[in-house]
């Protein structure tokens, strides 16, 4: 399939470890906020993470624990994680853009262009569920690709196998894989329709796939069970409480009017586009156009799956949803490469033509012996496709950079150095993370109870006046919450002290003396 594989590997390997160096530069040296902190605490605990649950990623961050050891604290190695996954995929690339083309150097045009996009190269500087979709996408679109062109030839049933495995991995990672089994399904058929025909390889495919997301998933009950992790979210380890993590009821109301607002939908896309791409972002359409009457089938699913990824993150309320775009933006690349690849075959045709009639032909007309101009044509271009991000790279690099951002581990240090060892803090989310990583990852906080909104909920815990009274003249109680208005409803009942440390964290002193 590949003519010299040892060069491809040498040209994949150098890329991603390049993109590899930039992530590590712009990355965040330590604990963060927010859903980064709660992934530094699962992964290392083999824990269970807020829904999807992301069994996967969560495997895959415990194993990433263990390895990576001699590279830092628990909180860099997950994020030195993303880094290794976004390098990843950036080598994957390559062999695709390789595959695609006939072009190594398109190839890897492709690949470093999908790793310094603002976007991919950002979720490469902290944990983020986000990086291992990534490469499972290029890794699930690589092995369908090889799959057709071993097809081609009579064979490449263990290409679809493959793929059944990856797609499993990914559904096990990210509920946004489901979005790509329309796509692939119809890839499926169109590259070989009587597959369904051949009962074998569907059952063994379906087994596949099916089993490998089962055995991930059944990560949440273990660990939420008999073999209990220090931080598991919700209670899957009943049937209900399972459902509700998988399948993501918790965010059922987060899509919004999805045929609503159109026009300013597409706007938004076209900037989008315009910012993560610059001025390539014009040429995508034209590459998909060209994809279409080069490689069909490709387009077909590529095609369909960015769309149908678009249109789901545009009408999905997230509070960072630029992460959901990173398949289209590498389904993107993919395409300026096959743009890249069709006009290196004109150009090679005006400056070399194929056939010569060597009856008729002048020695002008007749190619020099040795002399191919496809590549040294694919060559500029794969070079003209990294000037944009080249003549930008400065800009990203500082729009991406959390090499200094050391908040969250400050933060927490005071938080620490104010908390009595029996304390209860009744705290939020983005905050109750680095608490959850303090205390279970580095053994800090011994005896504090952590009373996250989430717990509250999963405990029945009340709300929080409730715990406040349960604990209040026991215990010393500490609030951290995100609404200023509710501090001053509980401060009409509370006496509270802000203390020294910023971020809203305030201690109850206890009840308001009644009037008279």
């Amino acid at each position: 399939m590949v003519r010299q594989p040892r060069l491809l590997a040498i040209a994949a390997g150098v890329a991603g470890l390049a993109v590899l160096a930039l992530c590590r530069a712009a990355m965040l040296p330590g604990v963060g906020y927010w859903d980064t902190a709660e992934l530094q605490t699962v992964g290392p605990v083999l824990g269970v993470a807020h829904p999807t649950g992301f069994p996967a990623w969560v495997v895959v961050g415990w194993l990433a624990s263990v390895v990576l050891q001699p590279f830092g604290d628990p909180a860099l190695r997950m994020n030195l994680l993303s880094g290794l996954l976004v390098a990843g995929a950036v080598s994957v690339t390559v062999v695709l853009g390789r595959i695609l083309t006939r072009s190594t150097s398109l190839g890897v045009a492709a690949g470093l262009g999908l790793g310094t996009t603002a976007l991919v190269w950002r979720i490469g500087t902290f944990a983020d569920v986000h990086a291992l979709h990534l490469l499972l996408l290029a890794g699930l679109l690589l092995a369908l690709v090889a799959w057709q062109r071993e097809r081609a030839r009579g064979g490449g049933d263990r290409w679809l196998v493959a793929a059944s495995a990856v797609f499993g991995l990914s559904l096990a990672n990210h509920s946004l894989t489901l979005l790509l089994a329309p796509p692939v399904g119809l890839y499926v058929l169109s590259v070989e329709r009587r597959l369904w025909q051949r009962g074998r390889l569907v059952a063994l495919c379906a087994g596949v796939l099916i089993g490998t997301a089962a055995i991930l998933y059944l990560e949440l009950p273990l660990r939420a069970g008999a073999f209990r992790a220090p931080l598991v979210y919700g209670t899957p380890e009943t049937w209900d409480g399972f459902r509700y993590i998988v399948l993501g009821e918790q965010f059922r109301g987060s899509i919004v009017d999805p045929f609503g607002e159109l026009s300013r939908k597409l706007r938004e896309l076209v900037d989008l586009a315009a910012a993560q791409l610059g001025p390539l972002a014009g040429l995508v359409p034209i590459g998909f156009l060209v994809t279409a009457v080069r490689e069909p089938r490709y387009a077909l699913l590529t095609g369909l799956a960015a769309a149908i990824t678009v249109f789901f993150a545009a009408s999905y309320v997230n509070a960072d949803i630029g992460r959901y775009y990173v398949g289209p933006i590498l389904i993107a690349w993919t395409w300026l490469a096959i743009l890249a690849a069709a006009v290196a075959d004109a150009v090679a045709g005006l400056v070399q033509p194929r056939a010569v009639d060597e009856s008729r032909a002048t020695a002008r007309d007749v190619p020099a012996p040795g002399l191919d101009a496809r590549p040294l044509a694919a060559l500029g271009l794969a070079a003209a496709l990294l000037v944009p991000t080249a003549a930008d790279l400065g800009s990203r690099a500082a729009a991406v950079d959390r090499s200094a951002d050391t908040s969250a581990g400050q933060w927490l240090d005071a938080t620490i150095d104010r908390l009595e060892p029996d304390a209860v803090v009744i705290s939020w989310w983005s905050y109750s993370t680095p608490l959850w990583y303090a205390q279970h990852v580095e053994g800090r906080l011994p005896g504090v109870l952590i009373a996250d909104d989430r717990t509250r909920l999963d405990q029945q815990l009340g709300e929080v006046s409730d715990v406040i009274q349960r604990h209040l003249g026991r215990q010393p109680v500490y609030l951290i919450r995100s609404s200023a208005g509710e501090l001053r409803q509980l401060a009409r009942t509370y006496q509270l002290d802000p203390g020294p440390v910023p971020n809203e964290l305030v201690q109850v002193v206890g009840p308001l003396a009644a009037d008279g």
